[in-house]
């Protein structure tokens, strides 16, 4: 299909320019920020490269690179991509794109280390979608956390050490256990392949155990009620583009673990878990939604919205599980749901994260209390958040109501509580997004005391492009339909018949 290795040109040519960035002292801010622009961009010019060249009619692995890596051991260099992956490395690329255009209005210290860490971070983020060697994933996924916590532990706010001291404790726990999984069917299939763990014939007291492990790992990551808690504390201390980076595709990294190794490997356990995984999502998505109500800091009520929007996308995958045996298609549409609701997200999310980051440049402060009035001195900007607020409450025609629909059509077809506890979920995001935009932006303010100023072309352009996309998305979301569809279901159909 390529007479070059497109997926390692989008793992490696980020990572070695982010750490050029990083070991140069001497290079202006300038430089290094046309530099990662430009490295950016390519980086998207290829990712849509490869999403025009996705066969969509074809449902196995493509773009496949496959070079043996540790002979004794049985490691490959195994790279390729499917339409889970198309996707979220399309996202990858479009968010690092709008980083790095709205990096210019962020002013920091050794600001080409800072920009090195963003590329190297996207690097890896590709690796992690495109890695069928469990290995190479697992060094992957695990590598997220090292710039990631350079990020906030350097450019982030005055309890920046609690907050990455916290979000490596928990990451790392839950990634040790998935080590541990990983080894144990290594050691069963004689492979380090993920596909050849499909193959397996294990035990339910196995399945229950590797379930477990996996489930830890990836949860945290999501991450699922009951071990958020990290991540109030990394947003609230991350710099503007640390906050879009975690919470549009790093967050993502939890649920597309737990499609790529839950659902085939541990059918059985799954299912016998599934109900009360269930009830976990569910808490997540109501009681959370409650949590970011009671905020008075923008960032924080951002932050555990995430935290029940990302319990849409476990509800999602956990409804499959559920629904395998007695209705397929159901299944599918959960699964489809789940995986468009972390692309909307990751949409949504950022934009919000954007606006707050322009909100705090002028006032110095996230608190509520502190911002108010901004319509009357940003129109522009206000008519953008306000419109990133209701996509983030699921307005029709929006990316955000997409999503959640699907999860919740596959609610109810598996239980009528399920399907009405879910959808109240859009009541109460619509309460805490209104709360925030009530608040922000029309609250009573007669003297500009904060110094708000329209937003930099820059900013306009970001904001706007994600606007055009949320749009797209939400009217025409079978563009994204056509990338997922075949996986999703060649993925459900060869589950359900494992299981016969």
């Amino acid at each position: 299909m390529f007479n070059f290795p497109i997926l390692s040109l989008l793992i490696w040519i980020p990572i070695l320019v982010g750490l050029f960035l990083v070991i140069s002292n001497n290079l202006s801010n300038k430089l290094s920020e046309y530099l990662t622009l430009i490295i950016t961009f390519l980086v998207l010019l290829l990712s849509l490269s490869l999403t025009n060249n996705y066969d969509q009619s074809l449902s196995q692995l493509q773009f496949i690179e496959r070079i043996e890596w540790i002979n004794g051991l049985n490691i490959f260099y195994y790279l390729a991509a499917d339409g889970i992956s198309v996707s979220l490395i399309l996202l990858t690329a479009f968010i690092n794109f709008l980083i790095a255009i709205y990096a210019s209005s962020e002013t920091y210290k050794n600001k080409s280390a800072y920009l090195g860490y963003f590329l190297i971070l996207e690097g890896l983020l590709m690796g992690t979608f495109t890695a069928f060697d469990s290995i190479l994933f697992y060094i992957f996924f695990e590598s997220l956390l090292i710039p990631l916590f350079l990020i906030i532990g350097i450019w982030g706010g005055k309890n920046r050490k609690y907050a990455t001291i916290k979000f490596f404790l928990y990451t790392l726990f839950g990634s040790v256990l998935m080590l541990i999984a990983i080894i144990y069917l290594s050691t069963l299939a004689g492979s380090f392949a993920i596909r050849d763990f499909y193959l397996l014939n294990l035990s339910f007291e196995e399945e229950l155990f590797i379930l477990l492990a996996f489930l830890i790992g990836f949860g945290i990551k999501i991450p699922m009620w009951p071990v958020h808690t990290w991540l109030p504390d990394a947003h609230v201390e991350a710099p503007t583009s640390g906050s879009v980076i975690l919470a549009s595709v790093l967050l993502k990294v939890g649920g597309y673990g737990m499609i790529r190794f839950m659902l085939p490997i541990t059918t059985e356990a799954g299912i016998f878990l599934s109900e009360y995984m269930i009830y976990l999502s569910l808490i997540a998505i109501i009681y959370i939604s409650f949590v970011a109500y009671a905020q008075t800091d923008m960032k924080k009520l951002i932050a555990y919205s995430s935290v029940a929007h990302m319990g849409f996308v476990t509800l999602g995958i956990f409804l499959v599980f559920h629904l395998l045996g007695n209705n397929l298609n159901a299944a599918v549409i959960g699964l489809e749901g789940a995986i468009i609701q972390m692309i909307s997200h990751g949409l949504i999310s950022a934009a919000l994260f954007f606006c707050i980051g322009i909100i705090y440049k002028h006032s110095k402060s996230r608190l509520l209390k502190d911002n108010y009035g901004v319509v009357t001195f940003m129109p522009l900007f206000s008519f953008l958040m306000l419109f990133f607020l209701m996509a983030n409450s699921g307005l029709p025609g929006t990316s955000g109501f997409v999503g959640e629909f699907l999860v919740i059509t596959s609610a109810l077809g598996s239980n009528i509580i399920i399907g009405f506890l879910a959808a109240i979920s859009l009541l109460l995001s619509a309460s805490y997004s209104l709360k925030l935009g009530k608040n922000v932006l029309f609250g009573e303010n007669t003297q500009n005391i904060q110094g708000y100023k329209e937003c930099t072309i820059n900013e306009k352009f970001v904001l706007g492009v994600l606007v055009i996309f949320i749009l797209y998305l939400g009217l025409t979301p079978d563009y994204l339909f056509k990338i997922i569809d075949h996986t999703t279901i060649n993925l459900i159909d060869s589950i359900n018949l494992g299981r016969t």
